[in-house]
């Protein structure tokens, strides 16, 4: 039986993998003189964040201020970037507090949230960095032009409180060149109005062995890389054997030859297929399909499915980063030894 003494459904994290993944990673960047701002949305653990640092990461992404309060909370983390428009007096309070702790920078792509930022920093010692975030064609949030991103960078500069450090983007997948040639020419139009741009900041895990390919960045953001998942593996990004998350689940009906339950629904595999067929691979089996999810049940099917009830499964869900999300703590291991939980500290909170 697999990790008989792990009660099921459980989130399985093996260190021994995700350190791998991490090594990786920041030895590909160094390799190609690209700094390393790991993304901690996908595993939201102090420990690994700081593992991230030792590996030779230059500070850490975070999506929300409740992430970065975990992330430093007990320590060894002094740099943070929130990728996310920061707006309300709630929020720009905790912000202010936060940047007397660590050093911290913020994103924005109008000129309200830049107006929110200035008025809580405007009496700071130090004032609060801020990329220009801007959409370089995967229309998320972001700025559309070039144009815009100078506009709003001299904009930045002329408050109160806050100083233009540079620019920000999530790039759309595969079109790297695109990037390249939207961020050259947004430095060069930011640098003619006489403003130095310190900072390009830009990643993605789909992205990441392409990373030397928008040469213009100074830093690489990633997460799905510590963990990667069945979306991952799809792309060509990793392999099977790199994927360090996993969902362990028991069967616990077989009410016929094509089909079994497991104790794993979407409260813990989540519901996102991200194009994929089915709700994750089970590692051994992948002729089996993990075919529908409700709240607390997950349905297998295969020509045989060849399972009893007990039997226990593995299985890498198609989006890591949700599934962390869904549990307050990991299960963590090193091969086939289990080494005790570790709470998500991160997780849950909305702000």
């Amino acid at each position: 039986m697999i990790f008989p003494d792990i009660d099921t459904p459980a989130v399985l994290v093996d260190l021994d993998i995700a350190e791998a993944n991490i090594d990786r990673f920041q030895g590909y960047c160094a390799k190609h003189g690209l700094s390393v701002r790991p993304h901690i949305k996908t595993h939201k653990l102090p420990m690994l964040a700081r593992r991230q640092l030792e590996a030779g990461a230059i500070g850490i992404t975070c999506q929300k201020i409740s992430e970065a309060e975990a992330m430093i909370a007990e320590g060894g983390i002094d740099d943070v970037l929130i990728t996310f428009n920061i707006f309300g007096k709630a929020k720009l309070a905790r912000l202010r507090a936060l940047s007397e702790k660590v050093r911290l920078s913020v994103v924005a792509d109008n000129t309200d949230i830049v107006d929110g930022l200035a008025r809580f920093f405007a009496d700071a010692s130090n004032p609060l960095g801020v990329l220009v975030e801007c959409d370089t064609g995967a229309e998320r949030c972001g700025v559309t032009t070039p144009e815009q991103a100078r506009d709003l960078a001299r904009y930045i500069d002329a408050q109160p409180g806050v100083s233009f450090l540079g620019l920000m983007t999530y790039p759309p997948v595969g079109q790297e060149v695109k990037v390249q040639e939207w961020l050259t020419q947004a430095k060069h139009e930011i640098e003619e109005i006489g403003l130095p741009v310190h900072v390009v900041s830009h990643g993605g895990s789909p992205g990441m062995w392409k990373a030397q390919d928008v040469p213009i960045a100074t830093e690489y953001r990633i997460g799905t890389y510590i963990y990667n998942d069945r979306s991952l593996q799809a792309r060509g990004i990793c392999t099977w054997e790199d994927c360090a998350l996993s969902v362990l689940a028991t069967v616990i009906s077989v009410p016929a030859d094509n089909r079994a339950v497991i104790d794993a629904g979407s409260k813990v595999l989540t519901s996102d297929l991200l194009g994929l067929e089915g709700h994750g691979h089970v590692l051994g089996r992948p002729d089996i399909l993990v075919q529908g999810l409700s709240e607390e049940h997950g349905v297998l099917k295969a020509a045989k499915i060849d399972l009893r009830v007990g039997d226990r499964i593995q299985i890498i869900p198609n989006h890591a980063c949700v599934v962390t999300n869904m549990v307050d703590q990991i299960e963590t291991t090193r091969g086939d030894s289990a080494l005790g939980s570790v709470p998500v500290a991160a997780r849950g909170k909305i702000q």
